[in-house]
């Protein structure tokens, strides 16, 4: 598009750019004349093929004469993941689940030319006796949601900023630039109470003030977007990079302006090849319509982002540890004798703020900091995504008001636990979080509430456990991850945790004594209250929240030798049932020639040569092998 020398030529741009969005909000149960098809454009769903969706959809159109009546565009996550790909039609607003690309021509032929919804697509709503239904409105999955982070995932392409800004984009930045000094903008964003969706919580405002009242160095301060999202499970960030790059960028600039830098630094995994791509674009583009770059929109003011490419070090996510990367250091946290906000990134003020902080932001600025604060709680504003995943029928993205419960997320949003399996546990805030237990499912989700029951918001993972997960080695688990990931910089993190590892391991392996469990908390706390940063600061939570909430499970363990959720495998052995036909495919299929028996008659396991590695029970088709 053109450059926009000046606000007006923004504010122009918005109304001329207006009508691309019209289909998409003003949505009728007429028949319509005109169409847009929008397909889901993240990572889960383009791995099952919505790109090629998207170019059947397009041939079929033309095939049938019909490129005068329905334009198909690439958008974002709609969050629904455990549904992609996804396809929804406006301005009739139906909603497509589980695509394939050999449905473009039915959708085009039935839905497009004769005004026939495709039936066996839609979402079948569990909440209504499994009633199809074709509005999102109508499904459990969204109705306690609220996008504001990702008020643009799923309804605007993001690889054309002229979407972007037909939805107001670059409005709060002109707003800021026009209307606002930049401490009037610091003040905005303080009364907004926004606070940090990295982890930590930190109040945005608060942290750029520290920044803007420090002196530059070198005539120089810094923003940095923190996109290393490591979490093992999570994708809030990646999804809105990949769905909105263009709301981070105008953020990023807005806090330029506030806290007096030029330049700004996203760093961001290179795992993360789609969003990477989508930034590029996002940031040519933006450069291109001058509102990016030098003498932005004609203002004189100048904010520049580059991306700088991590190698998928957990700890560089810690926000010094990052600093040290950018600057092609070994990535390790530094000593806090000084915070970032004062000597950050090539010692000069840098303001260091995640992903989904900066989506929040142009939204404050043009709708007001009232309006923000109007929704969560008296301890956390807003909303808060989350990646929800683990046992839970709908996996996805979502996006709450802070306060919503966790059992309104595990059971309303997330469709409760599939096959008919009991809720156990679920975790929040990844290997730095904590398990919490159904005693405290009602807990409002907020800062002060989660840290009050030994877990942490986190950077917004969530994994749902059921009844046949055993906590210890759920535990384990997050473990393994943490020691992986210590840079070695501190020793309580580096041989403290490894020293954690091998109880649990121990434990897990039915060695373990009820002293090892004493041993156990003792050393979780030490680690926690000696390491230099948050990695190791929080890599006892899984291990102290299951102690806390699953007591009997770990004395099981070290007691009488049981794994109650038959999960850690040294504990285990395997039987055959009265279910047993003699089919023999148990005996054809154990590696440790374990299994004895004639054909048609019940087979028995020697449990001293069982390697207890399963394959028996996987191929049994008639549920004769038990595991006890």
């Amino acid at each position: 598009m053109k450059k926009l020398n000046s606000i007006a030529e923004l504010k122009a741009a918005v109304k001329e750019f207006k009508p691309v969005l019209d289909l998409r909000e003003n949505h009728t149960d007429a028949i319509p004349d005109k169409r847009d098809i929008l397909v889901c454009g993240g990572t889960g769903c383009t791995s099952s093929d919505s790109l090629q969706i998207i170019e059947n959809l397009k041939a079929e159109i033309e095939k049938a004469g019909l490129s005068d009546h329905a334009m198909v565009h690439l958008t974002g996550c709609f969050g629904f993941c455990a549904m992609g790909p996804i396809v929804k039609v406006y301005p009739d607003n139906v909603f497509y689940v589980h695509v394939k690309p050999e449905d473009a021509a039915e959708i085009v032929q039935s839905h497009i030319a004769n005004n026939q919804v495709v039936e066996r697509l839609l979402f079948e709503e569990p909440a209504l006796d499994h009633q199809k239904v074709q509005k999102h409105e109508d499904m459990a999955f969204y109705k306690k949601q609220l996008r504001i982070a990702l008020r643009n995932c799923g309804h605007i392409n993001p690889e054309d900023i002229t979407e972007y800004i037909a939805n107001d984009g670059y409005l709060a930045l002109a707003k800021c630039l026009e209307e606002m000094t930049p401490q009037e903008v610091i003040e905005e964003m303080k009364k907004s109470g926004l606070r940090g969706r990295g982890g930590a919580g930190f109040p945005t405002g608060v942290k750029w003030e520290s920044a803007s009242k420090n002196p530059a160095v070198n005539g120089k301060k810094f923003i940095v977007c923190n996109a290393d999202e490591g979490d093992p499970g999570a994708f809030m960030d990646r999804s809105l990079l990949e769905g909105d790059p263009n709301s981070v960028l105008e953020a990023m600039a807005i806090a330029g302006y506030a806290v007096g830098a030029s330049q700004g630094y996203i760093y961001i995994r290179a795992e993360y090849p789609l969003a990477i791509d989508r930034l590029k674009i996002a940031i040519a583009q933006a450069e291109e319509a001058g509102v990016l770059g030098d003498n932005i929109l004609g203002t004189g003011f100048n904010f520049k982002i580059e991306l700088k490419y991590g190698a998928g070090a957990f700890v560089c996510g810690e926000g010094t540890a990052l600093i040290n990367s950018i600057e092609g250091k070994r990535g390790e946290p530094r000593m806090k004798t000084f915070s970032s906000s004062k000597h950050g990134l090539w010692q000069a003020p840098t303001s260091v703020n995640n992903v989904e902080t900066f989506g929040n932001v142009p939204a404050i600025i043009n709708k007001g900091a009232d309006w923000f604060a109007s929704y969560g709680t008296e301890d956390s504003k807003g909303t808060k995504v989350f990646a929800l995943g683990g046992k839970v029928n709908n996996v996805g993205l979502v996006e709450v008001p802070m306060g919503t419960t966790l059992r309104e997320i595990v059971y309303e949003i997330g469709g409760g636990i599939p096959n008919g399996k009991e809720f156990k546990a679920v975790q929040t805030g990844g290997p730095s979080g904590g398990c919490i237990s159904a005693r405290d499912l009602d807990t409002p989700i907020d800062f002060k509430s989660l840290a009050s029951i030994g877990s942490m918001m986190g950077s917004g993972g969530m994994l749902v456990l059921d009844e046949t997960d055993c906590m210890v080695d759920i535990s384990k688990f997050f473990l393994e991850f943490t020691v992986d990931e210590s840079c070695g910089k501190c020793t309580p993190c580096r041989i403290g945790n490894k020293r954690l590892l091998e109880m649990l391991t121990k434990i897990c392996d039915g060695k373990g004594t009820e002293e090892d469990l004493a041993d156990l908390k003792d050393l979780a706390l030490t680690i926690k209250n000696t390491s230099l940063c948050g990695l190791g600061k929080c890599a006892p939570n899984p291990v102290l929240s299951t102690l806390d909430c699953f007591y009997d499970e770990y004395l099981a363990h070290v007691k009488d030798k049981k794994c109650p959720a038959a999960k850690c495998q040294s504990m285990l052995n395997y039987f055959i049932n009265d279910n047993c036909i003699g089919c023999g495919l148990c005996k054809k299929n154990c590696p440790a020639d374990a299994i004895t028996g004639e054909k048609k008659e019940k087979h028995v396991i020697d449990t001293t040569k069982c390697l207890k590695c399963g394959a028996c029970m996987e191929k049994c088709k008639k549920h004769a092998i038990e595991k006890r």
